[in-house]
């Protein structure tokens, strides 16, 4: 048992310590602010506090930890070990020169999203916005970088102390936000698209269309059976993410009393699990996020329990405050649209700490590093090039121990048009995640 003494308690300070000690390491600990209970105890243990005392191993604490409520921190960041640390502490007793618990709580519970910014032409935070992203480490994750820091410190210490960690995972998760290019988009919608075709003389598309419509064709973002096969050969355990919403502008699937789509969700479920991918319009309206997530849950006969934001559309903590009330209980939308790396500068899942509320919730956030659209249509990243981009990422996360987590589109792997390749890059990552 490792015994923690610091000066105060609080909600964050029970988070931080949860994350980082018992679900990154694998260790039971225990808080306390009495000091002569900490001085007596002989076994494993160190002072988070303001003040150093004895020869006891002492990370000098910043004061966002002992805060509450939301306020601009003035963040301050230095190099170390290859990277940035910032909450910078400047007491020479302690064992680190900043506090990674606040760093790494200011980190995980988006603490800088609360804050003011410029938001995106979708109302996201973006990338550009965070610090990570101006800070050049955005392609680290610090929290677990800084958590295997902190168990040498105390093995060094404590050399008999075993922290048994994590093992690593590879997860990789598909969005459908257009089940077909062409096929059950209903006579409305294909009409137009046929108008439009001829509008544009664009007679490529209205024959693909055509032979695609008459069964000459297989549909291009019908890649279901690649799909399989690549999950069957490697032994994937893919999750998919429906859109399953009424029309709308951001928001373009297959109708969704469409029998033939209910048919594809429910043989997509036969082998791998299936969550909900909130529509673009369902972000402000609770109502709409309702409805949806129970036509799903209808069309499965099962609890919807895992969801993924459409165009990653993020608003903290409105966003997450709707899937909790929805029960909800795993999100996966933790990630920048327009950068790879990590947006809460972690690789493991984590439960979500509402700032407002100055409470820990029961919704786990699991964060995805790599998404093929920030490649290819955000960082123009061509097939042929996009393995060098991702394969340093797979391999922090592997250098950590941690869960590397994709996000690929069916359309992408049709092999056709702008993802010419893309399968190609998709098994090849594979096969380096494994």
């Amino acid at each position: 048992m490792l015994l923690i003494y610091t000066h105060k308690i609080t909600n964050r300070i029970n988070y931080i310590f949860k994350l980082i000690f018992k679900e990154l390491l694998g260790v039971d600990f225990t808080l306390t602010s009495n000091i002569d209970d900490f001085r007596a105890y002989s076994g494993i243990k160190f002072n988070y506090s303001k003040q150093a005392f004895d020869t006891e191993l002492f990370f000098a604490a910043d004061n966002l930890l002992f805060e509450r409520g939301i306020k601009g921190q003035d963040l301050s960041f230095i190099d170390f070990d290859g990277s940035k640390a910032f909450f910078t502490t400047y007491n020479k007793k302690s064992v680190l020169p900043f506090d990674p618990f606040a760093a790494s709580f200011y980190l995980v519970s988006r603490y800088e999203e609360y804050l003011p910014y410029m938001k995106d032409k979708y109302g996201r935070f973006s990338a550009k916005e965070s610090i990570a992203f101006k800070q050049d480490f955005l392609q680290k994750p610090l929290v677990n970088i800084w958590t295997l820091k902190i168990a040498d410190i105390i093995k060094e210490k404590y050399p008999s102390f075993n922290f048994p960690g994590k093992k690593y995972k590879f997860i990789p998760t598909i969005d459908i936000d257009a089940a077909y290019a062409y096929r059950l988009k209903g006579f409305i919608r294909t009409a137009g698209a046929y108008f439009n075709s001829l509008f544009k003389f664009d007679l490529d598309v209205l024959i693909e269309r055509t032979r695609v419509l008459i069964g000459l064709t297989k549909d291009p973002f019908d890649t279901y059976e690649f799909q399989l096969n690549i999950q069957k050969q490697y032994d994937l355990k893919p999750i998919y993410f429906i859109l399953f919403a009424d029309y709308g502008l951001n928001d373009k699937n297959i109708p969704v009393y469409n029998s033939k789509f209910q048919t594809l969700i429910k043989s997509l479920a036969d082998y791998a699990q299936v969550g909900i991918h909130p529509s673009f319009g369902s972000n402000t309206n609770l109502k709409k996020l309702k409805t949806e997530v129970e036509r799903l849950s209808k069309v499965l006969n099962k609890e919807i329990t895992k969801s993924r934001q459409h165009f990653l559309k993020l608003d903290l903590p409105v966003t997450y405050r709707n899937l909790i009330n929805l029960d909800i209980t795993d999100d996966y939308t933790m990630g920048f649209a327009a950068a790879i790396g990590f947006r809460a500068g972690i690789c493991n899942s984590f439960m979500f700490y509402n700032i407002d509320l100055d409470t820990e919730t029961n919704l786990r956030v699991h964060p995805f590093a790599i998404m093929e659209g920030t490649l290819r249509d955000y960082m123009n990243v061509s097939a042929s090039e996009a393995l060098s981009y991702i394969k340093p990422i797979i391999e922090e996360v592997k250098a950590v121990n941690g869960t590397f987590i994709t996000l690929w589109h069916n359309e992408s792997l049709s092999n056709s048009k702008r993802w010419v390749g893309w399968d190609k890059v998709y098994e090849e990552m594979v096969k380096l995640a494994l």
